[in-house]
């Protein structure tokens, strides 16, 4: 028997909402999986041919770009920031919907005007994504690469904006801050290791029910 299919998924939110398609496409997890609390990284499911692995949503991309995962569940924003060529994106999933925008402190945004940027300073854990958006509309961008509490980055004048995904907008306001442009709407996709694609048979039939798995979620 080969070695199993390895599923990526990201903790958090979109673990939740992802396990939903599993059931519709035939992957119960052991229920140790859906445990944030557990250490386990690795998990069994219903099906001796797949394993799941649980991992931060960075990472997802970076298993599966290096063959270390065969599929994986990453967010189009991950995908838009280190644009793998080994990765193949052939369904998107419909969950994690957000946005990359940039964000200030109120008081700023008050008087700013996007639109007449010529130079911005911003924290980011989207360098290369906020730099071609900037570049696109003729800005340059200073990024200052933060991994976390990116609100802080204005408060205490590291950078005078922020761009981060934003879902409600709560953690933007509980800090003082506004959106002010979005740069790309989110979700996740279902991403495929293209030599795994090619060359492990199983693949191509799990992309297919995580399709149909989409169809009967949005039917």
């Amino acid at each position: 028997m080969s070695d199993p299919i390895i599923l990526a998924v990201p903790k958090g939110r979109i673990l939740e909402e992802a396990l939903p398609l599993l059931a519709h496409a035939g992957i119960i997890p052991e229920p140790a999986f859906a445990d944030e609390g557990s250490r386990a990284l690795r998990f069994r499911t219903n099906r001796a041919d797949i394993d799941l692995i649980r991992v931060r949503a960075f990472d997802v991309a970076t298993f599966v770009a290096h063959g270390a995962a065969q599929l994986g569940i990453v967010g189009s924003d991950v995908l838009d920031e280190f644009a793998y060529s080994e990765l193949y994106a052939p369904v998107d999933l419909g969950i994690g919907h957000c946005r990359l925008s940039v964000a200030e402190p109120a008081e700023l945004a008050a008087t700013d005007d996007p639109r007449g940027w010529s130079h911005v300073r911003v924290a980011t854990k989207y360098p290369s994504l906020t730099r071609r958006h900037f570049e696109a509309r003729g800005v340059q961008a200073e990024c200052i690469k933060l991994n976390g509490a990116m609100e802080l980055a204005p408060l205490l004048g590291l950078a005078p904006r922020i761009v981060d995904l934003v879902s409600s907008g709560r953690t933007l306001k509980e800090n003082g801050l506004v959106e002010v442009e979005v740069i790309t709407q989110v979700t996740s996709r279902l991403v495929a290791n293209r030599a795994a694609f090619k060359t492990r048979s199983e693949v191509v039939p799990l992309v297919d029910a995580f399709r149909r798995a989409v169809e009967r979620e949005t039917a």
